[in-house]
């Protein structure tokens, strides 16, 4: 395609989805499925016009997930806001770092003894699925607020944090095969790239987040400067998280999803003495005090979100081009349904005792483990490490059609059954 009809293609593509987003959102359809199926048939299998060969462009295509993963790490981090201490981020912290472990075992488990793969791969494999998609799962969305809904919070929380949680075991993976480094008896991969990775990564983000956040609510409410283009704030913060972050040899995904939730928490803090002195609106003029965070916030929320459809839409057509390079091995009619409907629900009962989840909760827990954008990106991350062409291969395929079979079975289920989930919580709510 020459360039004029690219543009005409992704001009006809936008407005399309605005206006069947109305259409989309009473059937039982996502919008990441019909990229997906609109990705398979601009690809090798069909017309020929997208060629995203994972094996040859795996830098290139490593660069467009991680953007894009970025943007959406950033965005869910935006959405919650519920204080750290809350109780209720023991839940997907267990989901993210328990459950996300116990996933890379059982997948091991079965690379293995069943599929034939040496340790390493079946590591790599276990780890390139475990993390969770917040994003892909749009029928499944936090709320907004400090008392949200556990599971929308939970699954949000667990996508946000298990992108991060998972680059330890790919890097275990990797050693194990001689593509990575892990140090003397797993001295490095224990100290850097799981303990240090782990709690920099957070700990950078919260920092900046927090700090910058203040800094810009300080100059706007005290000086009036540092006004407007909040957008350029949002997207700052997620390149000076992340690239400090990976200077440090911390995880940049971390950092940006706690930059985003430390943003989130910014308040402005009341005037000193000095000047609350100093002079008031007249009586009776009808001016309301500016909240300058809470508009910072909300400008960042919004143009974050916007910005998460777009790179919903890039890596999803992608994932549907490169299915035509990913042959669909004989071992994928079990291995699919094995991981999202047997070894998902086992990995996430071990996190749930005591915590008094509802049966209906638990189970939209255990279902609702949509893999997306992060698995995509270890996937291409693990490619360009040079792997032997037969691992390359099947991590390649076992990927792939497990993101898009996750897409499509969870992008069905999503819509009836939250209906269902709702009517439950109205109905328990309801005085007897």
């Amino acid at each position: 395609m020459t360039w004029p009809e690219w543009s005409i293609f992704v001009g006809v593509l936008l407005v399309t989805m605005v206006l069947a987003g109305t259409l989309l959102g009473r059937l039982p359809l996502t919008a990441a499925m019909v990229y997906l199926a609109l990705g398979w048939l601009l690809g090798p299998s069909m017309a020929d016009v997208l060629r995203p060969d994972p094996l040859e462009h795996a830098a290139l295509l490593e660069r467009v997930a991680e953007v894009a993963l970025l943007i959406a790490l950033f965005a869910v981090g935006m959405q919650l806001g519920v204080p750290l201490r809350n109780w209720r981020w023991r839940l997907p912290l267990r989901l993210a770092f328990v459950s996300m472990a116990v996933l890379v075992a059982l997948v091991t488990a079965v690379g293995v003894w069943w599929l034939d793969l040496p340790v390493g791969a079946a590591v790599l494999l276990g780890a390139i699925l475990a993390p969770t998609d917040p994003v892909l799962a749009s029928g499944v969305r936090s709320e907004r607020g400090d008392r949200p809904d556990r599971l929308g919070f939970s699954l949000a929380g667990e996508g946000g944090l298990n992108d991060g949680a998972a680059f330890p075991f790919v890097m275990l993976g990797l050693g194990l095969l001689g593509a990575g480094e892990v140090g003397h008896g797993l001295l490095r991969w224990w100290s850097i790239d799981l303990v240090w990775a782990t709690l920099g990564g957070v700990a950078i983000g919260a920092l900046l987040g927090a700090a910058s956040g203040q800094l810009v609510v300080h100059l706007r409410s005290r000086h009036g400067e540092a006004v407007g283009l909040d957008e350029f704030l949002g997207l700052g913060l997620v390149a000076l998280a992340y690239g400090v972050a990976q200077a440090c040899l911390a995880s940049g995904f971390l950092a940006v999803f706690a930059a985003g939730l430390a943003l989130q928490r910014v308040r402005e803090r009341p005037p000193s003495r000095r000047m609350a002195a100093g002079p008031a609106a007249p009586p009776g003029s009808g001016q309301v005090p500016q909240d300058h965070a809470a508009d910072m916030r909300g400008s960042v929320r919004g143009f974050n979100e916007q910005l998460e459809k777009l790179a919903e839409l890039a890596v999803v057509l992608v994932v549907g081009a490169m299915l035509a390079y990913a042959p669909p091995l004989p071992s994928l009619g079990w291995f699919v349904p094995l991981v999202l409907a047997v070894l998902r629900p086992l990995s996430v009962i071990v996190s749930l005792p005591g915590e008094r989840l509802s049966a209906p909760q638990g189970a939209m827990l255990a279902w609702f483990g949509i893999r997306g954008v992060g698995s995509v990106f270890y996937l291409l991350f693990a490619l360009r490490h040079g792997l032997a062409p037969e691992v390359a291969q099947a991590l390649l395929s076992f990927t792939l059609w497990t993101v898009a079979a996750s897409i499509v079975v969870h992008g069905v289920t999503a819509q009836p059954l939250m209906h269902a989930y709702a009517v439950w919580r109205r109905r328990t709510r309801r005085p007897r």
